[in-house]
């Protein structure tokens, strides 16, 4: 039981409360039906995600033995056969379109639409898995786009507008912790001679120190330009927004330390549940904005 529970990884279904941002950012967390819908659109992807980890984990087998972390993954180190694992995988995904298929969406959801979110999901990281991966550039957006269809699935579960400013920076912040990821393996490969995935040699340190740093930047300003822009103002009726932008700046600066300094950027879920000062920041900004949004 433990090996499925390590194969499916719960744990990274923490990357899927960028469902809840759309609903969080319009003000309408307590409407319960509206919540509840958004609920069960996070374990819809969730069990999507699991499907993909386990399709995932089956197709790198060979790679992951050869990885000093990964190689104790459950198919890798052969606590889980692939059989097991396949089975697995047509388990989560079934049972996260069956959930979508006959809950009882509130009126107004394009369930159509949620379907065609879940699907591209699907055929996109499969694709990835297989083939898109080893394309330098291409695979960090591809983990970019992931993000974004979460928060896609958030906004027409919930029946909400969803911003363009909550779309670029979802992109932004993801290709931002995808970098970030990528120079980890860089730094194995560098130390150990060991390639973690085939397209690492089209990677180097100066490059993706800079691409990093200009990726920041960016999501930084970006952010900044959302707390001030004149329609965000007048929605949320409130000029104080750009307050909390001290707990993005301090979060950004935080994750350059661990990736630059430390090197320790190889799991943005590992760095959320365990970096103290990553969560400070993030409870912070949260605290800010409930503040802002639902009381001022």
């Amino acid at each position: 039981m433990i090996s499925i529970i390590k194969l499916i990884r719960p744990q990274q279904w923490v990357k899927n409360f960028f469902i809840f941002l759309p609903l969080f950012f319009d003000g309408k967390i307590l409407e319960f039906n509206r919540l509840l819908g958004v609920i069960v659109m996070f374990f819809v992807f969730s069990l999507a995600a699991s499907g993909v980890y386990c399709f995932n984990d089956i197709h790198d087998i060979e790679l992951d033995k050869l990885h000093p972390n990964k190689k104790n993954r459950p198919v890798a180190s052969g606590a889980i056969s692939k059989s097991l694992a396949y089975s697995l995988m047509l388990f989560c995904v079934i049972a996260s379109f069956l959930l979508m298929f006959f809950y009882n969406w509130q009126s107004g959801v394009r369930v159509y639409l949620l379907l065609g979110v879940i699907t591209f999901y699907l055929l996109m990281n499969i694709a990835y898995c297989i083939w898109l991966k080893q394309m330098a550039i291409v695979d960090v957006f591809i983990i970019a786009v992931g993000f974004v269809l979460r928060v896609v699935a958030g906004g027409l579960s919930a029946c909400v507008y969803l911003s363009h400013w909550i779309v670029l920076m979802t992109f932004l912040l993801a290709l931002f912790l995808a970098f970030a990821k990528r120079r980890n393996d860089v730094t194995i490969y560098e130390n150990t001679g060991v390639k973690t995935r085939k397209n690492i040699a089209r990677y180097n340190l100066p490059f993706l120190n800079q691409a990093i740093g200009i990726v920041a930047s960016i999501t930084m300003v970006c952010y900044i330009m959302y707390t001030v822009s004149p329609e965000v103002v007048a929605r949320f009726d409130n000029s104080y927004l750009y307050l909390s932008s001290i707990f993005v700046l301090a979060g950004l600066i935080r994750y350059l330390h661990i990736t630059i300094v430390d090197s320790k950027s190889g799991s943005p879920t590992r760095i959320l549940m365990n970096d103290r000062f990553i969560q400070a920041t993030i409870l912070g900004w949260i605290l800010t904005f409930v503040i802002i949004i639902y009381f001022l």
